[in-house]
């Protein structure tokens, strides 16, 4: 779970690589999962609009502030928190891209 200040981006991006799918071939069900587990006090409004817009993991690494504003996430401190949270996934799934191309080149 992800709480103000109790975990440093290292943390999370740790958290992160630990997860064996990358993040762009998540499903809505499990985008859901990542938000219940980050962001629980915030579930209720983003479970309905992830369902209602059908948020995968490709969508999810594309929301922006006010793609989050129409999900209902109104504070501009829950936005800022959420969009450093999407930041960590995006260097995440920059980093599995190049070890996917790396990983190519040394079995040519």
């Amino acid at each position: 779970m992800h709480l103000i200040g109790t975990e440093s981006a290292a943390d999370v991006v740790a958290e992160v690589m630990d997860q064996s799918k990358r993040v762009s071939l998540w499903t809505v069900e499990e985008v859901l999962e990542w938000v219940q587990d980050q962001y629980p006090a915030q579930m209720n409004k983003l479970h309905k609009a992830i369902i209602k817009h059908d948020i995968s993991g490709r969508a999810l690494l594309r929301l922006k502030d006010h793609h989050l504003e129409l999900l209902g996430v109104e504070a501009e401190e829950q936005q800022q928190e959420m969009l450093q949270d999407l930041l960590l996934l995006r260097v995440q799934e920059e980093i599995n891209e190049l070890s996917d191309i790396c990983s190519g080149e040394n079995a040519k």
